[in-house]
């Protein structure tokens, strides 16, 4: 069975940072499509920012020049390192992942940006 695990989320106020991890644990044979995605009260899950095994990667409009993410295949996990935060950034966030192209999601890690 295929789990994934969030951890580092937290509160933290307008203008600085928060790295975020997901380990992909369990049966794996690949990995194809690792992610972030949010949800803030109210409102639907939107995409993040994902990232692809060979590197390539999308992000929303929203986050461009401030988040990055990136994943180290050899350990299954995925990082959403975030900077410049703003209050509108407080959501849940949850990882992604298409792992032998079925989709799995974690548990969901809670941002919350104060001004």
């Amino acid at each position: 069975q295929v789990q994934l695990v969030e951890s580092g989320g937290g509160l933290v106020q307008a203008g600085g940072s928060l790295r975020l991890s997901c380990a992909a644990s369990g049966s794996i044979f690949s990995i194809n499509i690792m992610g972030w995605y949010r949800q803030a009260p109210g409102k639907q899950r939107e995409l993040v920012a994902r990232i692809t095994s060979g590197g390539t990667t999308n992000y929303a409009d929203s986050v461009k020049g401030r988040f990055t993410i990136s994943r180290e295949n050899a350990k299954n996990t995925v990082f959403l390192q975030m900077n410049s935060l703003v209050p509108l950034d407080t959501a849940v966030y949850y990882c992604n992942a298409l792992i032998d192209w079925s989709n799995y999601w974690g548990q969901g890690t809670q941002v919350t940006v104060s001004s």
